[in-house]
């Protein structure tokens, strides 16, 4: 099964262009000889299936605890990963604890003893799903073989390596660096993402051992967005030992406008859920606010048009980013094409500067097609929008999870709305014990700015009480006063 690739960045097709113009008919010679040897050298001739499992760190994509800090860490107490390439796809365990105390950034931490994570991954899936697969070693060279694959001599570092690379319906590029022992030292793709654009992936190997009758590395480093997102020691490795992966059926895209469950609140306060990521609307007397615009364009363009269709002669101001976690700023850039101002605490702001003028050719977005430029304001400790009627009120609460963090208080209404720092769980569950760090920032902040408010509207979760809040903060509710 091959898989789908994607179209490189502006620069790097100029680039291609070039190189294409003089050498590409020579290269496409060149690289099965290349390919051949590398299948060779490392035991990947005839090869239907891999496995490989080893211990190391993992790291948390887009969670880190301010917009110049690395991903968070995680220990991997256990990792297996399984691809299977004649059933077209991979499985993949992960068993993490945590690495960092006290915790800081995202990657649903604190974990508390061990989390447990595996995924089923088909070949069918969208390239940013599956190409964890592509820049595997064994990947690499099964990728190259079926896609005319070019090869040019590098010297990178001092050292003389073949680059070899390859594309598929002129969209994804991946190239591998083969060294003089016929071995894979990195590859390297580029992947659409809603805050990155073109995000840079990068996989380095080292310290090859003979595993069974599969030569590969013991060492993996793989970086995502300029940060590591895996470094793996593996312990073992093998080849055609397995069952086949079955494929997970991919079902047609649903219209995410179905996904959105519509409960007024207040008067013109609309709390948005449906999924796993919530947006709360404010109509104002001539424009309106949303707060929140989580995980891609897909979404922000559902919230956007079920908000058009309960205020159709409004606009949307306001888009007010709680943080700037990949899961929460992921469709800013739709509301910054729909022409409203994006409000986001002030170190958030040269982070967006910086991120939305990133190449963004694998998948242009509203934004780059309406050749519109965005307007992010800076919020400090303190932003309040009103009209006379309506209050909202933008807070920066400190806090390990995000440096960034925004609150909104609506004072009439008495509702905070907030993100991460506490997700209700379902009515009735159990507090977790011991409880969230990030929880009792967040009550310790409402405590100190002695808000007035019995609802919270978790951007994760459901409507939850005053008491749901002390409760899950390890604080008894108060008593009622007795008559």
């Amino acid at each position: 099964m091959e898989p789908r690739l994607a179209k490189p960045g502006h620069n790097y097709l100029l680039a291609l262009a070039f190189g294409a113009l003089f050498s590409s008919a020579l290269m496409a010679e060149d690289a099965k000889p290349v390919l051949d040897a590398a299948a060779k050298a490392m035991g990947a001739e005839n090869l239907g299936s891999v496995r490989y499992d080893g211990t190391g760190f993992n790291f948390a994509l887009g969670q880190a605890v301010n917009p110049s800090s690395p991903w968070p860490k995680f220990n991997l107490k256990t990792f297996e990963r399984v691809i299977d390439f004649d059933a077209g796809g991979y499985s993949q365990l992960m068993v993490r604890t945590q690495a960092e105390n006290p915790p800081r950034g995202g990657g649903q931490q604190p974990i508390i003893g061990e989390r447990t994570e595996t995924q089923t991954i088909s070949f069918r899936q969208p390239w940013a799903s599956q190409f964890e697969a592509w820049i595997t070693p064994i990947g690499f060279l099964k990728g190259a073989m079926t896609h005319n694959a070019t090869a040019q001599p590098k010297v990178v570092g001092g050292k003389k390596l073949t680059l070899v690379s390859f594309t598929v319906d002129n969209k994804y590029k991946v190239n591998g660096y083969i060294d003089d022992q016929n071995l894979i030292t990195k590859v390297e793709t580029w992947v659409e993402n809603p805050v990155l654009g073109d995000m840079a992936v990068e996989a380095t190997y080292s310290d090859y051992r003979q595993f069974h009758a599969l030569k590969f590395p013991s060492k993996i480093v793989e970086k995502q967005g300029g940060y590591p997102v895996m470094d793996l020691t593996i312990t073992d490795a093998n080849r055609n030992v397995l069952t086949g992966v079955e494929p997970p059926k991919v079902e047609p895209a649903s219209n995410p406008i179905f996904g959105i469950d519509e409960t007024l609140i207040a008067d013109d306060v609309y709390y948005f859920t449906g999924g796993t990521h919530h947006s709360v609307i404010v109509g104002f007397n001539d424009y309106v606010v949303v707060i929140e615009a989580p995980l891609d364009e897909s979404r922000s363009t559902a919230v956007i048009s079920e908000v058009k269709k309960l205020y159709f002669n409004k606009p949307i101001k306001y888009l007010v980013n709680t943080h700037a976690h990949f899961d929460h700023a992921g469709g800013i850039r739709t509301y910054a094409a729909e022409g409203a101002t994006i409000l986001t605490y002030q170190i958030n702001k040269p982070y967006y500067e910086k991120t939305f003028a990133m190449p963004r050719m694998l998948a242009p977005d509203k934004l780059l097609q309406s050749k519109k430029r965005a307007v992010i304001e800076a919020v400090g400790e303190k932003r309040v929008l009103t009209d006379g009627t309506h209050t909202i009120e933008l807070y920066h609460v400190p806090n390990n999870h995000n440096e960034g963090m925004l609150i909104a208080y609506l004072p009439k209404d008495r509702i905070i709305v907030e993100a991460d720092l506490y997700n209700p769980p379902a009515a009735n569950a159990p507090p977790p014990n011991p409880p969230s760090p990030y929880t009792i920032a967040l009550l310790d902040y409402l405590d100190k700015m002695k808000f007035d408010y019995d609802k919270i509207l978790g951007l994760h979760g459901r409507l939850a009480t005053k008491d749901e809040l002390l409760k899950a903060a390890g604080r008894a509710p108060a008593e009622p006063a007795k008559k």
